[in-house]
């Protein structure tokens, strides 16, 4: 029987858990395939894209911090009247920052147009005096909170963060990465394209070949 892989538009104020007894929204309220958990999380005030998969194997590969896929953000922030200029700032989470003791691995961090997004719901905090800009930035780690404390720690906190893009190593990639032991490109993009919050579809058969392993399939 073939494991499933589901992209996700995770909206916000949804959970990356199926359960909470708190009776906050989770991930039950908008997928109803069974047995199926989000590959690494969001923050609940967080949106963008979650992979769930029933194939535990390849959750933990992904979760796991050594495999270090990247994962691409789209990031609001606030520029303040006292902020340093944001091409500095740029140069610092490029680099690498520290927070709460950690320093983070180098960035791809470059400043983008406004994203063509659906409105928030609910819509963020503006102040008329205060300018914002988008940035993009893209990470091979996911400590919690990291892209809030990254833009907070260089004086440009963050208002509103969607997750647009997801890249994994193929098969051969891997092979490849384990030969130079070093980390190699990633090949298969999973994007937001088509895709409303709260909307999900399956992977691709093609999606599922370019996986990283081989079996996608019980034995």
């Amino acid at each position: 029987m073939p494991y499933r892989y589901l992209l996700l538009y995770k909206p916000y104020d949804v959970l990356s858990q199926f359960t909470d007894e708190s009776g906050r929204r989770t991930l039950k309220d908008l997928v109803a395939v069974p047995n199926v958990y989000a590959v690494g999380r969001l923050d609940r005030d967080s949106e963008g894209l979650l992979l769930l998969t029933d194939d535990g194997p390849m959750q933990h590969r992904l979760s796991h911090p050594r495999f270090g896929h990247r994962r691409q953000y789209w990031v609001q922030v606030e520029c303040g009247p006292k902020s340093q200029p944001i091409e500095a700032a740029i140069d610092q989470l490029r680099a690498g920052v520290t927070i709460r003791g950690y320093r983070t691995r180098p960035a791809q961090v470059s400043v983008i147009p406004d994203p063509d997004l659906p409105p928030r719901n609910p819509p963020i905090r503006y102040r008329k005096q205060i300018a914002t800009a988008w940035l993009e930035i893209a990470l091979t780690e996911g400590k919690n909170r990291q892209v809030r404390r990254m833009t907070a720690a260089v004086g440009f906190p963050t208002l509103r963060l969607v997750r647009s893009a997801l890249f994994l190593p193929t098969p051969e990639k891997r092979q490849k990465q384990r030969q130079t032991k070093k980390r190699a490109g990633a090949a298969l993009a999973l994007t937001l394209s088509g895709l409303s919050p709260g909307q999900w579809r399956s992977l691709t058969a093609t999606e599922i070949r370019s996986l990283p392993g081989n079996v996608h399939s019980r034995a």
